[in-house]
């Protein structure tokens, strides 16, 4: 509608409002169940029937909850408005009869417009007394669903404002609704839009936040409270020194109401009456700092970021936060309660949320993806320079060295990494990617090298402790040298045996194995070496590439599976508002290497963890007690960086695959010296804790 059909229709809709209600000044004494559509054309229906009468409404924004997989325990709600709506069924009959007492005595009579009632109010109005509305249960659900399906302010601004223009045209409405809905259907879509008070919205946010009950339970005084609040949540609002005796005086009125009305009697007023007004409200807080336990917080970020990524939920990540806030949304997700808190209990076991190195853990499910776990020894909040127990309200000068302090407490996404959070270098861990490329090129695992202590490889080196200007790496002990194939190699974590290794497929082949198996070059340097120099970059195989635990338990699984790689996902089972199944969230999965590489790799990677190859001899390992402790056929790897800056251990069965890094998310720089002594036994106790009581199920044979 242009503006000068807007203004036009607006100025007409005032001449018509005189006439109308002067017409039904006197029409109300004689015949008060006239049709409003007659009076109206007495006094100009050809305005009249310019206004549009087929109310277009959206639904009105609604909590999302998120559970975790048992789709029973929520983890967390996510709403702009606290509102859930719920059928009229189960809404007390008190609630019902409450609202009705307190804004439309005529509710059941009317048409969507009480004649008298107009009339009443256009004459008191315009003789200065106080200001009356007249507005039926029906007139303003049609403007509170104006409002909402507003698309701009202006539009809101219309809907809401007190004119004669906007009272004709919501008469128009109403008429229109009362033909198209029962007056149930209407109840019921009043009382789920309707404002409470203190963040509540709908009857079944206000029974929740007041009184910590379903709508259903509501008692004559508790409904009569409610009822009352909708008129000015906010002067009636019994939780506020100056609301509290308007609310109680506002309550007795509507009570008073009931039993005039018939819907009580004597006794069940003078009981309401009696009872005492609550002073305190209890309303879920929205978003992940306020998860119902704090060691779910890091998961329940990292289903937000998953969501903010989703093109399905909207073009920008604005409208995607949106549409999780708003959109009523039944989330089930991949959070397993046990394997979370088992986590959590393992890494407090072996460290203090105040020990500036983070000890992290993160579980994935193979072949599906499903990331089951995610844990840390820290709290999932909001901290900063100013809180007492971050390091940097003591010492300034650590942040002048680059220190974020995100210990004890901190919203950033240490587990699984951003764009702003890299990850960490992880080690040994890497090599598996060469292991799997060798073997993709015709290498069996009896492939035999003769791995020196120190080995002078083909990469070029500039730096001081090059060998004749070529890399050398060597191994981590004198001892770790002779001949070696991948079973005895991948046990020890011989580096001399995996570099000239690399050497023979090319680095650039390994590097695309990372790729294929999940690997993220956050790190802008990284991104650079593995798109423009991939063959030259023969530090990779001992893991100098930035990662997180979520990659490398992500990696590990796909040979669990087969050689299936899966998208790591938050998401077991999305529903919107209206029940029907929503198709996001589900992995991709592609066949990251065949099904014979995978298995054979998964044969040598059983070598470092202390159990038995199927095809071959391990003769060592780097994480003996692995196999003993869990109690099933098991495969993983440790992995150290240069001066021990950080220590990993990633450990799997047929069923889970738990990674752990213990290492330092803030400062790169440190001279700590990570423990795998302390790392170690918190992810291979996870997964023991994990897997007590379910089936041995022993590995496919190569």
């Amino acid at each position: 509608m242009t503006a000068r059909k807007s203004n036009t229709l607006r100025s007409a809709g005032v001449l018509v409002v005189c006439g109308l209600l002067a017409a039904l000044v006197v029409a109300a004494a004689s015949f008060p169940a006239a049709a409003i559509a007659g009076l109206a054309a007495k006094a100009g229906s050809e305005e009249w029937e310019e206004l549009p009468s087929e109310l277009i409404t959206q639904t009105s924004p609604q909590v999302s909850r998120v559970y975790a997989s048992d789709g029973k325990t929520q983890i967390a709600v996510m709403y702009d408005e606290f509102r859930s709506n719920v059928p009229l069924a189960k809404v007390s009959q008190n609630m019902q009869d409450a609202i009705v007492a307190a804004e439309d005595h005529k509710f059941y009579e009317h048409n969507g417009v009480d004649v008298k009632g107009v009339a009443r109010a256009f004459v008191n109005n315009n003789q200065g007394g106080g200001r009356q509305g007249a507005s039926t249960l029906t007139m303003q659900y049609v403007r509170m669903a104006q409002a909402y399906s507003a698309t701009d302010p202006q539009e809101v601004v219309n809907a809401t404002k007190d004119t004669a223009s906007r009272k004709l045209s919501e008469m128009k409405y109403a008429i229109q609704v009362e033909k198209e809905l029962t007056k149930q259907q209407i109840l019921e879509r009043y009382l789920n839009m309707a404002p409470f008070g203190n963040g509540a919205y709908g009857i079944n946010a206000a029974a929740q936040v007041y009184f910590s009950k379903t709508p259903a339970d509501l008692t004559v005084a508790e409904a009569a409270l409610l009822a009352g609040m909708v008129k000015a949540p906010t002067a009636f609002d019994p939780t506020t020194k100056t609301g509290y005796p308007q609310a109680l005086a506002r309550r007795d009125y509507i009570i008073d109401n009931m039993l005039s009305l018939g819907q009580i009697t004597a006794d069940e007023a003078t009981a309401a009456k009696k009872v005492k007004l609550g002073r305190t409200t209890k309303r879920p807080s929205s978003g992940c700092v306020n998860v119902a336990k704090n060691q779910w917080g890091f998961f329940c970020d990292y289903f937000y970021r998953w969501w903010l990524g989703q093109a399905e939920f909207g073009d920008t990540s604005y409208d995607r936060e949106r549409m999780l806030k708003s959109g009523g949304y039944r989330i089930v997700t991949t959070l397993d309660v046990d394997a979370q808190a088992d986590a959590r209990k393992e890494i407090t076991a072996r460290t203090s949320d105040k020990n500036p190195n983070a000890l992290m853990l993160a579980a994935v499910e193979p072949g599906t993806g499903a990331v089951r776990a995610l844990a840390a020894n820290r709290k999932y909040k909001i901290d900063d320079a100013d809180n007492p127990s971050n390091p940097l309200s003591s010492n300034p000068a650590l942040a002048k060295q680059g220190v974020r302090a995100t210990y004890p407490n901190t919203t950033n996404p240490i587990i699984t990494g951003s764009a702003d959070l890299s990850g960490y270098q992880a080690g040994s861990v890497f090599k598996m990617f060469t292991m799997v490329a060798a073997l993709e090129n015709g290498m069996g695992l009896d492939t035999t090298i003769n791995s020196p202590a120190r080995y002078t490889s083909q990469y070029r080196d500039s730096s001081s402790s090059s060998c004749g200007g070529y890399w050398c790496p060597s191994n981590a002990s004198a001892s770790e040298a002779g001949n070696f194939n991948m079973w005895t190699a991948f046990g020890k974590s011989v580096n001399t045996y995996f570099v000239p290794l690399q050497e023979r497929v090319g680095a650039a082949s390994v590097v695309d194995v990372a790729q294929r198996f999940g690997i993220t070059f956050r790190n802008s340097d990284d991104a650079n070496m593995a798109k423009n120099s991939a063959n030259d970059w023969g530090a990779f195989t001992l893991g100098v590439s930035a990662s997180t635990p979520l990659d490398i338990a992500n990696a590990y699984a796909t040979l669990a599976a087969d050689g299936r790689y899966c998208t790591p996902t938050p998401i077991a089972s999305i529903t919107n508002a209206d029940g029907a199944a929503v198709d996001a969230g589900k992995a991709k999965c592609t066949q990251a290497t065949s099904a014979a590489v995978a298995r054979k790799a998964l044969d040598a990677a059983r070598c470092p963890v202390g159990d038995q190859a199927q095809l071959g001899t391990c003769a060592g390992s780097t994480a003996p007690q692995v196999r003993s402790v869990v109690g099933h056929p098991v495969f993983g790897k440790t992995g150290t960086t240069d001066r021990d800056k950080t220590a990993a251990l990633v450990v799997g069965t047929r069923s889970l695959v738990v990674a752990g890094y213990l290492a330092n998310p803030d400062w790169a720089n440190h001279t700590d010296r990570m423990s795998h002594d302390i790392v170690n036994p918190a992810v291979y106790r996870t997964l023991a804790d994990y897997m007590e009581g379910k089936p041995v199920e022993e590995f496919p044979t190569p």
